[in-house]
């Protein structure tokens, strides 16, 4: 089977189509197979995207985006201070 990205937009609005399949009696799995992807995906995508609207859901993603690039910027610097403090000791 091919690996398929959705988009958030996507995900929430299938997620809002299975709120309403699991009102008419419809069990998760027959979602899941309707949808051709496995039950730990809608789970996964359930947990992450569960209450959200549009906006939020593209605010959160914002802000996962941002704090990776802030953690890599961290990561840098550290490397950057420890060389410096290796070389300012003469241990090279």
């Amino acid at each position: 089977m091919a690996c398929v990205k959705y988009s958030v937009e996507q995900i929430i609005h299938k997620l809002r189509e299975a709120e309403v399949l699991l009102g008419q009696g419809q069990t998760g799995k027959d979602i899941c197979r309707k949808w051709n992807i496995t039950d730990p995906t809608y789970y996964r995508w359930r947990q992450e995207y569960g209450g959200l609207n549009l906006d939020q859901a593209k605010r959160l993603k914002d802000l996962e985006r941002e704090n990776a690039r802030l953690k890599r910027a961290v990561t840098d610097l550290t490397l950057d201070k420890l060389i410096l403090k290796e070389a300012a000791e003469g241990t090279f």
